[in-house]
């Protein structure tokens, strides 16, 4: 990014981040840390939020079909083992009608207290799914992970760190050292993925926790890798205790 936008970026993440402060919060919702990694130039889903059933239909025609819809909530973490996402969404009524399943979804597993809307965001083009992720360390400050995506991560641990700043060599280095590499590289018969999207995006994430010490940690899980790209379908990031 130019240095202009980098500023205009820096403002953006600092700006989301004190609104979160003033809320007595540390966790970012998904919409939030969209918009902060998005200002840092990450490639991340057009994602808005929706305090209604009306409101998220008239941003889903905004985005244009088929959209996902997925719960927004300061207490639940896995959205999808509750019944908190719905994929291939192709109308105003089907729009309607998840709403109404994921607010009674959040409210029987948390409590109606739990359920803050839901977030729409179109649906993205398929591509292999990665994980990208970053906690800070006692010792080393901010150490960055890549990984194969979804819910293989937490099964597998196939995963490659690296402390921060990142090198481009680091970022090539550490796509190329997990076991499921040749997954990326077009595994029967798939595309390959595109090897310098995933590259650019782990450089921007370096920049943006050496920019922002205030962050604990953030999980982009799954980041899409196509042939012509990358974009991060899911967001989450933790501040450090006010």
């Amino acid at each position: 990014m130019s240095d202009s936008a980098t500023e205009a970026g820096t403002d953006r993440v600092a700006e989301i981040f004190a609104a979160a402060r003033d809320a007595g919060r540390q966790l970012l919702s998904e919409v939030e840390a969209k918009a902060a990694l998005g200002a840092a130039g990450v490639p991340v889903t057009p994602t808005r939020l929706a305090a209604g059933a009306a409101e998220a239909v008239a941003i889903a025609g905004e985005l244009g079909y088929p959209v996902v819809l997925k719960v927004v909530s300061d207490t639940i973490t896995h959205k999808s083992d509750i019944g908190g996402v719905e994929l291939h969404l192709d109308d105003a009524a089907a729009v309607e009608a998840a709403y109404g399943r994921i607010r009674a979804a959040a409210e029987a597993a948390a409590g109606a207290e739990a359920f803050g809307g839901v977030s729409v965001q179109p649906m993205a083009a398929p591509g292999a799914e990665v994980i990208m992720g970053m906690t800070q360390d006692p010792q080393f400050g901010p150490v960055l992970m890549f990984g194969l995506g979804g819910v293989l991560v937490e099964v597998l641990k196939d995963v490659a760190f690296r402390v921060v700043p990142l090198e481009p060599h680091d970022a090539a280095e550490m796509i190329r050292e997990i076991q499921a590499f040749p997954v990326l590289e077009g595994y029967r018969g798939a595309p390959p993925a595109d090897l310098a999207a995933l590259e650019a995006i782990l450089l921007a994430l370096s920049e943006f926790a050496e920019a922002h010490p205030e962050v604990q940690e953030l999980d982009l899980n799954p980041i899409l890798a196509r042939h012509d790209g990358a974009t991060a379908v899911d967001a989450r990031i933790v501040l450090t205790p006010a």
